[in-house]
């Protein structure tokens, strides 16, 4: 049987398909980005599934396609843990830009991604080329979750955010400097902790000041991630992640700003890569 996942920080969306290409199992678990989380926590995370302690005996082959996985180091990581849990299976690990190019097209486009993090590829319809490395998010991941939380937690501390809705802020979120601190600092996945505060821009009612924080971060995006790429101009822009699903107006917004020709917004690519590894198994 083949395992199929599609991995962010935040979480990690399992399928599993039988020799006819059925799904005969879904799972869920923690986000199993290699560059970010600590192996204890990596591991800790495959062997507390408990669906997958009843089908790691008949799992042949695993693809996983992942946040943090662009680099051989991480990469290498990944798929040694994935080999001593499931080991009878062959285990293929990808960047997360493949799975997304696989959910949205099987021609030549931009491939973005916007969800806890960011990133951008162009692919050829076969390959995915990746020219600017994702740093991560300190440095990068413009329009991202993370870096949407740190605008809100900044403005709220400098003042910059409407009274009213700093108020909403306070009651949603623990905005304790000493907290924010902390979870940043001294705990695991302040990534994914940043992302958790972008969720109270995209799910309250639209205002100004969520439409100028949304359209700064999406012209940053724009900017580094895919005016950079000549190709922009000729092939759809493609977009996969809840960040992208729910701010899909704003990206509609920028792209005419920019003359860029919209492709699909697609929140989660695990339908799209059940498609594409169906075609792969040649089912007759």
């Amino acid at each position: 049987m083949i395992l199929i996942a599609d991995g962010g920080s935040t979480k990690a969306d399992w399928i599993l398909l039988n020799t006819k290409g059925e799904v005969v199992l879904k799972t869920r678990t923690g986000g199993l980005n290699p560059a970010v989380f600590p192996v204890d926590l990596l591991n800790e995370r495959i062997y507390e599934n408990e669906d997958f302690q009843k089908i790691k005996e008949e799992v042949t082959e695993i693809y996983f396609y992942g946040a943090g996985c662009g680099t051989p180091k991480p990469t290498a990581l990944l798929k040694s843990i994935f080999q001593s849990f499931f080991m009878n299976s062959n285990v293929v690990v990808k960047e997360d830009t493949y799975a997304a190019a696989y959910a949205v097209t099987d021609k030549p486009g931009m491939v973005c991604i916007l969800g806890t993090g960011s990133n951008s590829c162009y692919f050829d319809g076969e390959n995915v080329d990746v020219r600017i490395p994702s740093l991560g998010y300190i440095l990068m991941d413009e329009a991202s979750g993370n870096y949407f939380g740190k605008k809100l937690i900044r403005d709220y501390y400098y003042n910059k955010m409407p009274k009213k809705i700093a108020k909403m802020f306070e009651e949603q979120f623990n905005v304790d400097a000493d907290t924010i601190k902390r979870h940043i600092y001294k705990e695991e996945n302040p990534n994914t902790y940043l992302a958790n505060f972008a969720e109270f821009m995209l799910k309250n009612e639209r205002t100004l000041y969520f439409n100028k924080v949304l359209h700064k971060g999406m012209k940053d995006f724009f900017k580094n991630r895919i005016l950079p790429y000549k190709e922009s101009k000729s092939v759809p822009v493609h977009f996969v992640g809840s960040i992208a699903y729910f701010a899909r107006d704003i990206i509609e917004d920028v792209a005419r700003y920019y003359l860029v020709d919209l492709g699909n917004i697609v929140r989660r690519p695990i339908d799209g890569l059940i498609e594409y590894h169906r075609a792969q198994m040649n089912l007759k």
